[in-house]
């Protein structure tokens, strides 16, 4: 329970949600591997073939769940420096409205990360994306041609170079 949502952070807010969907993995692998296991085994024991049939379609439904769940994880993940990018041009921003030059970016790439022209989802080699097969360490001219953005499904002709953002003099 969170007594003001607005002092919560950004971090703190990651957390929560990664913990929720973890709990909801959790449900979801109990219902498969053992609830509802158990009550098909029960009906096949009291001969209910229909009950029987539901508790295992039941099984393969959660066992879907959780690869949407762990999906989503994964997901979360992938936002915080999508997060962190916006809030960087953000105040960027702010002080060229206030006359302290032009919202521009840094004229060398970051360490061999590559962003998203769509959602701005960063590829960082360091991590690489596993859930797609791109291994920790990949770097992003090794990535297959048809390997699509895990955030937005766009193609990975729409990343380019990741620069940081900087306040550039006019």
């Amino acid at each position: 329970m969170v007594a003001d949502p607005t002092r919560v952070s950004p971090e703190q807010r990651q957390a929560t949600l990664s913990r929720c969907l973890e709990l909801a993995i959790e449900g979801e692998t109990y219902e498969f591997t053992t609830m509802d296991p158990e009550f098909a085994a029960q009906a096949r024991q009291e001969r209910d073939g229909a009950a029987e049939a539901e508790f295992k379609a039941q099984v393969a439904e959660s066992q879907d769940h959780v690869a949407i769940f762990r999906k989503a994880a994964s997901n979360f993940g992938l936002l915080t420096p999508i997060e962190q990018h916006h809030a960087e041009r953000y105040g960027i921003a702010i002080q060229a409205l206030q006359g302290g030059g032009q919202l521009g970016d840094a004229g060398e790439a970051v360490g061999g990360k590559w962003i998203c022209r769509i959602c701005s989802m960063i590829y960082d080699p360091a991590q690489g994306d596993p859930d797609s097969g791109i291994a920790p360490g990949t770097a992003f001219g090794a990535i297959p041609a048809d390997w699509a953005c895990p955030i937005c499904g766009t193609s990975k002709a729409n990343f380019i170079p990741y620069k940081e953002p900087k306040l550039v003099s006019v």
